[in-house]
C-alpha cells in the first residue's frame, strides 16, 4: 500500500503537506469519519484523493456541479489517476462504460451529482464496490439557510445508514458555526473529527468602493488587468448581457453566464474562460462554484451579494494557486434597497436570518478597520494584527464625528414626509431647485440648501453610512424612499453622536501575480514561452492550460531553470506522469532561453 507522502510526491509532485491535510489522511485512511473546513486553495482534494489512492477500493466523490466533476477528472487523469465521473454530460454508453469500469475495479475515484447517487439504481451499484471512501464535497449545501441549499443533500445520511463501516469526510470552504453543526447533524457524522482550517486568503486583496461610474470603474479595473483572467458578478440576468456587451465593445474577450443562457451556451463560455480564450466572464451566481481555474486574478463584484458567506464564496475564487489576486467590490444605497427587496419572503423565520446575514455584510462594506478581521471575525476566527493587504490598512478611513451632517439628512427626510428617494433628498440638501423640488415646495423648507457645503456625491456617501448604521431605512415597497428609523430619534434630538468616515479617492494598488514573483525580464520572457508552450500542448488535448502546469509550476521553472528531467522532477507540481508526458518539451524551452 502506497503511503500518503509517497502519493503526494509522486502523483501531484508537492514535497510537502500543508496546515491539517496530513492529519485528516491519516484518519480517512485510518477508516474514521472527517469534517473538513479550508478556504478554497486550501488543498481540500487532497484530503480525499490521497486516502482513495491509498486504500483499497474506490472512492466515491459527491459533487454538485458538472463543471466541477469534469475539472476534477480532467487534473486527475493527467497525473495518471484513474478516474471518471457519470452525470447527464455523458451518452447511455459512455455511462455504461464507466459503470463497467467500477464494477471491474478500474477506477480509483468516482465522480457522482447527488441525485444520481441517492437513485436506487445507483446505491445498488454501490453495493456491490469495493468502496475506499465516500466524500462528500461542497458539504455547506446540506444546510437550508445557506446561499448554495442543494435538497438532495440531506438525504446523504443514506451513506452513513447502508455503509456504516465506510469513511466519510465531508468538505467545504464556507461554514458558519450553525451551518457546521447542521453538516454533522444531517449527514449522521457525530463521530467525526472536525478540522477548521484558517479562512485566512492572504494572498487576495480586498477592495470596496463606493459605486459612482460602475461602467467607468470596472473597465478601468479590467484594462489594468489585460491578459489576465476575472469573474465580473452582477445581480441579474439583464445586468450581466449588458456589462458582457459594455467589456466586448471596450475590447476586452468578455462573455455572459447566466442561467438564462442554454446549457450548450453556458458549456462554451465556460471552456472558453478555463481554456483562456476569453479573459473574462461576466455572471450571476450561477458561474462559479466547483470551477477549479487555479489562475483567476481578480473577482469583481459589480453589485454586492447578499450575504458574508456568498461573498467569501465568490471572492475565494481569485487565487487559488496562492499567487496575488484581487477582489474589488461597488455598491450603493440602491443596491441595499434591491436587495433588501429580494429578501422578501413569506416565511418569517428565513427572512429573519437573511436580514441578519444582509445586516453583517452591510457591516462589512462600511466598516473603517481592517476588513480582513471583519471576514474572519464572522467565521468566529481572529486576526492579531491588520493585514496589510485591505483597502482599509492600505489607506485607511478617516472617521469624525458625523453628528450634525447625520442631523442634516435625518431632516431633510423627516421635513419632505419620509416619501422621496435618496436623489430627491439630496437636491433639498445641496439647495438644487429642480422642477420636482419647487412642485412640492421643497425649496421653501429649513432643509432646502443647508448642505451646500457638499457636493452631491459626498451626501450619498453619508446616506449609505447611515443606512448601514440602522439610522436610516430604505423602503424597498415605497419605491425607495428613506425613511427615519426608531434609533433615529436621540440623534436628532442631540442625545447620540454618530461617527462618520471621510470619503476617500483611493486607486487599487494592483500586484500582478507573474511579475511580483519574477521582476527580471529575462524570467519573464521565459513565462510567456512557457505558457506559450503550455497552451499549445493543452489545446491539442482539448484541456485547460492549468491541467497541464498551473502558473505557479511555470513561475517556478523560471525561477529554477532545470536544463534535465532530474532538475525538472524537482519542480513544484511536477509529479512522475507529467515529469514523464511534458518534462522534455518544458526543459527544451528553459534550454532555449539559457544565458
Amino acid at each position: 500500500m502506497s503511503t500518503p507522502l509517497s502519493v503526494l510526491r509522486d502523483v501531484f509532485g508537492y514535497e510537502s503537506f500543508r496546515g491539517d491535510q496530513a492529519r485528516i489522511i491519516d484518519r480517512v485512511v485510518a477508516g474514521q469519519n472527517a469534517i473538513v473546513l479550508m478556504p478554497t486553495g486550501g488543498g481540500k482534494s487532497l484530503c480525499y484523493q490521497i486516502p482513495a489512492l491509498c486504500r483499497d477500493g474506490v472512492g466515491v466523490v459527491v459533487s454538485p456541479l458538472i463543471a466541477l466533476m469534469q475539472d476534477q477528472v480532467a487534473a486527475l487523469t493527467a497525473a495518471g489517476v484513474q478516474a471518471a465521473f457519470l452525470n447527464s454530460s455523458l451518452s447511455f454508453d459512455e455511462a455504461r462504460g464507466v459503470i463497467q469500469q467500477a464494477r471491474r475495479g478500474a477506477l480509483d475515484l468516482l465522480y457522482v451529482a447527488p441525485e444520481r447517487l441517492l437513485t436506487d439504481q445507483f446505491l445498488g451499484l454501490l453495493g456491490e464496490l469495493q468502496i475506499a471512501l465516500f466524500a462528500i464535497d461542497e458539504a455547506h449545501c446540506v444546510s437550508q439557510w445557506g446561499h448554495d441549499f442543494r435538497p438532495e443533500y440531506m438525504q446523504l445520511q443514506v451513506l452513513q445508514e447502508r455503509f456504516p463501516r465506510v469513511p466519510k469526510i465531508a468538505l467545504t470552504a464556507t461554514a458558519d458555526g450553525p451551518t457546521r453543526r447542521e453538516i454533522q447533524t444531517r449527514l449522521y457524522l457525530d463521530d467525526a473529527e472536525v478540522f477548521v482550517g484558517s479562512f485566512d486568503r492572504p494572498n487576495i486583496r480586498y477592495w470596496v468602493r463606493p459605486k459612482e461610474t460602475a461602467r467607468s470603474q470596472l473597465k478601468e479595473f479590467v484594462k489594468s488587468r489585460a491578459g489576465e483572467s476575472g469573474i465580473v458578478y452582477c445581480l441579474s440576468r439583464k445586468r450581466v448581457e449588458e456589462v458582457a456587451r459594455f467589456l466586448s465593445d471596450a475590447g476586452v474577450r468578455a462573455v455572459p453566464y447566466h442561467a438564462g443562457l442554454s446549457s450548450s451556451v453556458r458549456e462554451k463560455h465556460q471552456m472558453q474562460f478555463v481554456r483562456d480564450e476569453v479573459d473574462v466572464v461576466v455572471a450571476t451566481v450561477a458561474f462559479g462554484m466547483g470551477i477549479d481555474k487555479p489562475d483567476v486574478r481578480y473577482v469583481f463584484h459589480y453589485d454586492p451579494p447578499k450575504s458574508i458567506e456568498a461573498y467569501y464564496q465568490e471572492t475565494g475564487r481569485a487565487g487559488r494557486d496562492g499567487l496575488p489576486a484581487d477582489a474589488e467590490l461597488l455598491f450603493s444605497t440602491a443596491d441595499i434597497a434591491r436587495n433588501r427587496q429580494l429578501l422578501m419572503s413569506d416565511d418569517a423565520d428565513r427572512a429573519r436570518v437573511d436580514h441578519k446575514k444582509l445586516d453583517a455584510l452591510l457591516g462589512y462594506l462600511e466598516t473603517a478597520t481592517c476588513r480582513r478581521k471583519v471576514l474572519l471575525a464572522y467565521f468566529g476566527q481572529t486576526l492579531d494584527e491588520d493585514c496589510g493587504n485591505c483597502d482599509t490598512c492600505l489607506e485607511p478611513k478617516v472617521t469624525y464625528d458625523g453628528t450634525v451632517e447625520a442631523q442634516k439628512v435625518m431632516s431633510a427626510i423627516a421635513r419632505t414626509g419620509q416619501m422621496f428617494g435618496q436623489a430627491h433628498v439630496i437636491d433639498v440638501l445641496v439647495g438644487k431647485a429642480t422642477d420636482k423640488v419647487k412642485s412640492k415646495a421643497h425649496d421653501q423648507l429649513p432643509t432646502f440648501g443647508v448642505g451646500q457645503d457638499r457636493p452631491a456625491k459626498s451626501w450619498r456617501h453619508v446616506i449609505r453610512q447611515l443606512v448601514a448604521q440602522g439610522l436610516v431605512v430604505v423602503d424597498v415597497e415605497g419605491y425607495g424612499a428613506l425613511k427615519l428609523s426608531g434609533a433615529a430619534r436621540p440623534v436628532l434630538q442631540g442625545e447620540r453622536a454618530v461617527e462618520l468616515c471621510e470619503m476617500r479617492k483611493t486607486v487599487s494598488k494592483k500586484k500582478r501575480a507573474v511579475a511580483d514573483s519574477l521582476d527580471d525580464e529575462a524570467d519573464l520572457a521565459l513565462f510567456e514561452a512557457l505558457r506559450k508552450l503550455r497552451k499549445e500542448l493543452a489545446d491539442a488535448q482539448g484541456m485547460p492550460p492549468y491541467v497541464v502546469f498551473p502558473d505557479k509550476t511555470l513561475i517556478d521553472l523560471c525561477q529554477r531553470r532545470p536544463t534535465s528531467l532530474a532538475e525538472m522532477s524537482e519542480v513544484h507540481g511536477v509529479g512522475q506522469v507529467k515529469l514523464d508526458r511534458y518534462g522534455e518539451a518544458f526543459v527544451d524551452v528553459v534550454r532555449s532561453h539559457a544565458g
